[in-house]
């Protein structure tokens, strides 16, 4: 155990929102009878963030949700000592929890389209906490704390936005709801759940000055990430989890800057970025505090001059919805987009949310046709052409998506998933060829038999990568494949990726909101701003000296680790 805890009560300290001592957390259904959140000490002060780190499975979500006691049915919640707000916790009944949830604790999760009813407007949910508790009453209250409370959370237009619904707004107000949802009774402490996972860096920053100004303003933060530079630009102090214990915690700076423990190193090591470039992360071995060793990857083929897309002026336009400008207008999402991707080339796209990355993806898959323009795939026509005519050349253009287990068929196997994609395949040679290709990936051939649902967020995005390879595809597309992963298994799957580009020469469209990403893995990259490409070239050149403002505005809001370095120069 390590304390992380100062002494209640000290001279002029803001006073302590919680105090936990010796946190055990267990389930009197699993197997071994272990618990799997063992003896956390856990403080936070008034105006103070603290964050929780480490990989999937670490124990920090459980512990966040104890302070709800929302750590899930049968859950065995032991500890020395439990105060919320000066209250010992462990005699509270079920009316004190559900008092306590909104006026004293809100949570924010990670997915706000998941989070927000769908049925409910904006306004609804966000004065949800304001009627229950009965912090206001009467409707014309209620509504004018809803739009004071969406306008200090940034959202513009509040009395439009609050008469929405979540499926109208954009990722970046719909999280930013969540969050309006979360202060709406001024709680004294916030959770924060992986809130600015999968957002683009502008609105991710957005997000982060939200929850900040409330921290200014004395509010505490519990904030949980597994992205190491965003907890750097927030967080005062920084407790690191594996495995349910706490192995590293202290300041943020001493943490990140001066990992005392070999696995925060590890961690550290395994961010992707300019300087990892050419090495494996997921190997990366810590040696000390000077810095990680690296292994280097099989000598790489370098990209071919052959082409295996080209894409010619395609441009996209929109008829807009009623009520969203004016009557007949259109909304263009692509204007005048050229490029090409060789054989072994991996060509990065960034840009923030509504910047045409996705809408070009689409039609570059054959999802989408494009208004004008044309696409081409191993020089023959892709665009403007049937389906059918489509299908012969169809299978050496792959997908690799975000959510790997939202494209599985959830009745289907891991073999069956794969197996679709071995057409022309005798039936009796295809578990073999589907063994071989969860060797390929670095999974056991046992796994075959399972559902996809009985495998890890690693394991299922690593079946999604053998699923494309069973094609023997020219080109995959990979729209955002690692943003949801935790820093290790992110580093397993950008190794897996590097390692099939070296060996087998595919390339690579490669989407991302992170640039560390596209540093470490991409040959070029190109730059998306309001449907347009403002800037393309080699990744070193367009990301170190970039001769386009929103270039320079997307690096400006990319998150950096204590001390002022950028999260992506380790």
């Amino acid at each position: 155990m390590i304390a992380d805890t100062k002494t209640p009560g000290g001279h002029g300290e803001p006073p302590l929102l919680v105090d936990i001592r010796g946190l055990s957390i267990g389930f009197a259904a699993s197997g071994s009878g272990a618990p799997i959140v063992r003896d956390i000490d856990l403080a936070i002060r008034a105006g103070e963030c603290v964050a929780l780190v480490g990989e999937s499975g670490s124990g920090k979500s459980l512990t966040a949700r104890s302070l709800l006691n929302l750590a899930g049915d049968g859950a065995r919640v032991e500890s020395r000592r439990f105060h919320l707000r000066g209250r010992d916790a462990r005699g509270f009944r079920e009316a004190d929890w559900r008092r306590l949830r909104g006026t004293v604790t809100g949570l924010v999760m990670q997915d706000a389209l998941v989070s927000l009813d769908p049925l409910r407007t904006i306004g609804q949910e966000v004065g949800e906490v304001l009627s229950e508790h009965r912090i206001l009453r009467g409707r014309t209250a209620i509504a004018a704390r809803v739009r004071d409370v969406l306008g200090k959370v940034g959202i513009p237009d509040p009395e439009v936005r609050s008469r929405q619904y979540a499926h109208q707004l954009s990722g970046g107000l719909r999280q930013r709801a969540l969050i309006a949802a979360a202060i709406a009774g001024d709680p004294d402490l916030i959770i924060a759940d992986e809130p600015t996972t999968s957002l683009d860096v502008a609105v991710q920053a957005q997000v982060l000055q939200v929850l900040a100004e409330r921290v200014r303003e004395g509010a505490g933060l519990l904030l949980i990430s597994h992205d190491l530079a965003v907890v750097s630009g927030i967080a005062d102090r920084v407790i690191v989890m594996r495995e349910g214990r706490a192995v590293d915690s202290g300041p943020t700076a001493d943490v990140l800057m001066r990992p005392r423990h070999p696995y925060t190193r590890q961690l550290i090591a395994a961010i992707p970025s300019a300087a990892s470039r050419g090495r494996r992360l997921a190997s990366a071995t810590p040696v000390g505090p000077s810095g990680p060793a690296r292994a280097a990857p099989p000598p790489r083929r370098g990209p071919g001059d052959v082409p295996v897309l080209e894409v010619r002026g395609i441009a996209k336009d929109y008829p807009t919805r009623p009520g969203i400008g004016r009557a007949g207008s259109t909304l263009t999402a692509l204007t005048d987009v050229s490029f090409a991707v060789r054989a072994g080339e991996v060509v990065g796209i960034v840009g923030e949310s509504g910047s045409g990355k996705s809408t070009c993806a689409k039609i570059v898959l054959g999802l989408l046709a494009p208004d004008r323009g044309a696409v081409r795939l191993l020089g023959q026509p892709w665009s403007g052409i049937r389906e059918p005519e489509r299908r012969p050349l169809r299978p050496r253009l792959q997908y690799i998506p975000q959510d790997a287990l939202s494209s599985f068929d959830p009745r289907y196997r891991v073999s069956e998933i794969i197996a679709a994609n071995l057409a022309g395949l005798r039936p009796a040679d295809r578990p073999g060829r589907v063994a071989a290709l969860l060797e390929q990936v670095g999974l056991r051939a046992d796994l075959a038999g399972r559902h996809p649902r009985a495998l890890s967020g690693g394991q299922r995005q690593r079946v999604s990568i053998a699923r494309a390879l069973a094609a023997e595809p020219a080109l995959i597309v990979c729209d955002e494949p690692v943003s949801a992963l935790d820093i290790g298994i992110q580093a397993q799957v950008l190794d897996l990726l590097g390692d099939l580009r070296d060996r087998l020469g595919t390339a690579l469209l490669f989407i991302s909101h992170d640039l560390g990403v596209i540093q470490h893995l991409a040959d070029r990259v190109l730059v998306f701003h309001d449907g347009r490409l403002v800037e393309e070239g080699p990744v070193g050149e367009v990301l170190c000296t970039p001769g386009h403002a929103y270039t320079r505005t997307l690096l400006a809001a990319q998150p950096r680790l204590a001390g002022g370095l950028p999260a992506h120069a380790h």
